[in-house]
Order: structure tokens, then C-alpha cells, then sequence
């Protein structure tokens, strides 16, 4: 590997390290190759995320990203330094095949987010997920390995897990921003008003439509789980990390009765530490 293109994939993966506080502990489960590849896309879909919650206004910010999409089919074309990390995803997306419209994808969920403040049905949130989280895990797909064309839609159904778990976590924060992902029918159905959400009410309606918005996203990582035995075997150690990862945050919310509104939920380094040693222990099975 030529000395750039080293220097790159080396950048990208300072990115994911710094910035990317769950998946990077999945991340270290993966071979070199696949480790630096998985980090350079990364390092794309980050940019794609700075410029959305970026200072600038919606109408900047909307030039920035047809900007930044101009140059995604410009680094996939032809290598490309305009970002110091683009030679690597240049090679990376190469080296895997991985389809553009992947990285299309998470922009245009990313420009949602300029313009839509809510959601009506849980149908519009999907394809919101499936745009911002959805289109990671289909690239990823790519570089974990597969032949099953089944994993496709095994892989979606893990992007909108993960997703939805992110999005009960961060109520409080979304909230302070304007934004609202939970469904308005479902707040409806649970008699929860946007103005209780915007007081932080935490009563039984709010628990209860926490509850249930949780037993959703069970759903969908059950139905992901189905892809980690179609992932090539370099590739499932990773991908089991970040679906325990995430179960994690998704029973942490559960025990902490669903008060999103107070501290942060997060996990610990020393738990997400252990769960990414289990991984590469993985690695060493036979088979």
C-alpha cells in the first residue's frame, strides 16, 4: 500500500476511534483489511452527520451536502484528495464492492433532518431509518462478506434496530433540538402530548410508550439476528459486537424504567471493552 493511501486509511480510522463510540469496539473484532475498510466508511457517513448538525443555516447546509454528494460520485469515480480521508474510501469501496447508492442513501436521511421535524406514522420513520442507519449496514454487509442474498434485508432490519435504539436513547437531546422521531400516532395512542415530551414528563403514558416502542425495536434485532450466520465467518465476530452493543443500551433504557430525560445512557468503556474481547475471541473458534 502506497504511502497516501496508508496515510488515509490511517486518518479514517483516528475518525472512528474519536468519534465513533459504540462501533468502534466492534470494529477491532474485524481483520486489518476489513478493520480499515469498515473505518474509512465510516469516516464518510461521519462528514455526512458534521455538516447536518453543523452551525450553518438549513440552506448552507443543504448546498454543503450537494457538495459533499458531488464528491462522493467524483472519489468513487477516480481516487480523490479533496478530504484527506477520500483515498481510502476510494479504495474501500472498491476493494468491496460496496454500491454507491449506499452512501446516497445516508445523505438523503441526512438532509431529512434539515427539513422534517417529526413523523406521522411509523411507516415515515422507517424510511428515515433505513436512509441514516439501513444504508450503513447494507456497506457494511459488503465488507463483512456474504453470498446469501437473503442478508440484504437481514442487514436492514439491524440498521432500523439500531436506529430506534438511538433514538429512545437520545429523546431528551432530540427534543431540546426541535426534533420529534418518535411517531406522532404513536404518542396519539398513548394520550402523550409533543408539549409533554418538550416538560420531559416521565409518567405511566410515557412509560408505557416507551415500552412499546421498545418491544418494536426487540423485533427488528430478532429479525437481524438472522444474518449472523449468512456473514462471512471474518466478518460475524464484528457484527455480533455491535448488535450486543446495542441490545446493551436497549436494556440499559429498560432498567432505568425509561428515564431518558435524565443522564446520559451510555455504556462503559470497561462493558463495551469486554464485549469486544469476546469478539476477537471469536476469531481464534475453529469454523
Amino acid at each position: 500500500m502506497k504511502g497516501g493511501l496508508q496515510e488515509s486509511y490511517r486518518l479514517a480510522g483516528e475518525i472512528a476511534r474519536t468519534r465513533a463510540r459504540n462501533f468502534y469496539y466492534s470494529f477491532l473484532a474485524l481483520p486489518q483489511d476489513r478493520r480499515r475498510a469498515i473505518c474509512a466508511v465510516y469516516a464518510f457517513m461521519r462528514r455526512c452527520d458534521d455538516i447536518a448538525d453543523g452551525p450553518a443555516s438549513v440552506s448552507e447546509k443543504q448546498v454543503q451536502l450537494r457538495r459533499w454528494r458531488d464528491r462522493l460520485d467524483a472519489s468513487v469515480a477516480v481516487p480523490c484528495d479533496s478530504a484527506p480521508f477520500l483515498p481510502a474510501f476510494h479504495d474501500a469501496v472498491a476493494r468491496f464492492s460496496i454500491p454507491v447508492e449506499c452512501f446516497h442513501w445516508m445523505i438523503d436521511g441526512v438532509e431529512m433532518d434539515l427539513t422534517v421535524d417529526r413523523y406521522q406514522t411509523f411507516e415515515d420513520l422507517y424510511r428515515y431509518c433505513f436512509c441514516v442507519a439501513s444504508s450503513v449496514g447494507l456497506a457494511c454487509l459488503h465488507i463483512f462478506g456474504f453470498s446469501d442474498e437473503r442478508a440484504r434485508k437481514y442487514a436492514e432490519y439491524c440498521g432500523i434496530a439500531f436506529q430506534l435504539t438511538n433514538i429512545l436513547r437520545d429523546i431528551r437531546e432530540d427534543t431540546l433540538m426541535g426534533r420529534t422521531y418518535l411517531p406522532i400516532e404513536d404518542l396519539q395512542r398513548f394520550r402523550y402530548s409533543g408539549e409533554d415530551l418538550r416538560n420531559a414528563v416521565l409518567d405511566d403514558r410515557f412509560r408505557r410508550l416507551m415500552a412499546f416502542e421498545t418491544n418494536r425495536a426487540r423485533k427488528y434485532y430478532v429479525w437481524g439476528r438472522n444474518l449472523l450466520p449468512l456473514v462471512d465467518g471474518a466478518g460475524r465476530p464484528a457484527l455480533w459486537a455491535m448488535m450486543e452493543i446495542y441490545n446493551h443500551l436497549l436494556r440499559k433504557i429498560a432498567r432505568r424504567r425509561y428515564d431518558v430525560f435524565g443522564p446520559a445512557i451510555r455504556l462503559s468503556r470497561r462493558v463495551k471493552m469486554s464485549i469486544a474481547l469476546r469478539a476477537m475471541a471469536m476469531r481464534l473458534l475453529p469454523g
